[in-house]
């Protein structure tokens, strides 16, 4: 089972990869072929000469603005896509999630539709640790500490980025289930109503009973880039997939405008949390 973008059994890679530096020395190559030193390339892809220093080193993760803007600079190739899909780096993560937590770092809106499990971006640990215990086949003990550490990180996003808005649309089923006992999931929904007090988050419930429902495909993530570009993220069993043909992000932002609109207000989601609270 894929948890919101963590490894399962096997997995973990070091901080930086044989990966990221093949990458880099594609993109190094590229650009001498061209004649242009990294200030010359930086300044026609937009970035500065150290960030394609780390790039071409291997430190840094490309993101999709990078990649793209130097596609144009060396030629079009298409060399550097398809290379980019294949990058690993962060320990706890799925290779495939990779480059939208990257992207996550930077965007100035982020929109999420869940209905298997609670946001990893809202998770408490212990919600988060019951899910990684669940994972079939077994997670061994270190595993499980890298997942966490990774997922804890990620979840810094709320309260450092107070210029990115947040939206959760999060199915009641969710939290009627119980995952990890009722003790945890008073714990995770007493989270959800602290973090719902966050300016710049909003959470919605979706009720059980819903007669018309847009979310019956499944998940939904969205998110817009400081560049005003939008991204959707699809994640299945074991694999995700990075969505940016502008034909497939029109519907995600349709179905999920719909299902914001099918979901309880804002003040009712809270309202409903709070019985749940006091119902365990």
């Amino acid at each position: 089972m894929v948890v919101d973008g963590q490894v399962g059994a096997g997995s973990g890679e070091p901080e930086t990869s044989d990966s990221l530096r093949t990458f880099g020395a594609v993109v190094q190559a590229l650009r001498e072929f061209n004649g242009l030193s990294r200030e010359e390339f930086g300044g026609q892809v937009g970035f500065s000469k150290h960030t394609v220093a780390s790039v071409e080193l291997g430190r840094r993760m490309p993101d999709v603005d990078f990649v793209e803007a130097a596609e144009r600079a060396l030629g079009n190739t298409g060399a550097l896509r398809r290379a980019v899909e294949h990058l690993v780096r962060q320990p706890g993560l799925a290779a495939w999630f990779r480059r939208w937590a990257s992207m996550e770092k930077v965007a100035i809106g982020l929109f999420n539709y869940e209905c298997r499990m609670i946001p990893g971006l809202l998770q408490t640990e212990a919600y988060a640790r019951q899910l990684f215990a669940d994972e079939l086949p077994p997670l061994t003990d270190e595993q499980i500490e890298a997942n966490w550490t990774a997922r804890a990180e990620r979840q810094r996003l709320l309260w450092e980025r107070p210029n990115t808005a947040f939206n959760f649309v999060i199915e009641e089923h969710i939290l009627l289930r119980q995952t990890g006992g009722v003790d945890v999931s008073r714990e995770a929904i007493q989270h959800l109503l602290q973090v719902a007090e966050v300016r710049n988050v909003e959470i919605q419930v979706m009720p059980l009973v819903q007669p018309s429902h847009a979310g019956l495909h499944g998940p939904i993530a969205l998110l817009e880039t400081p560049k005003h570009k939008w991204f959707g993220y699809s994640e299945g069993q074991e694999s995700g997939h990075l969505i940016a043909d502008p034909k497939g992000i029109s519907i995600l932002q349709n179905r999920y405008a719909r299902i914001r609109s099918q979901a309880l207000a804002i003040q009712d989601s809270v309202s409903l949390l709070r019985r749940m609270r006091g119902d365990l």
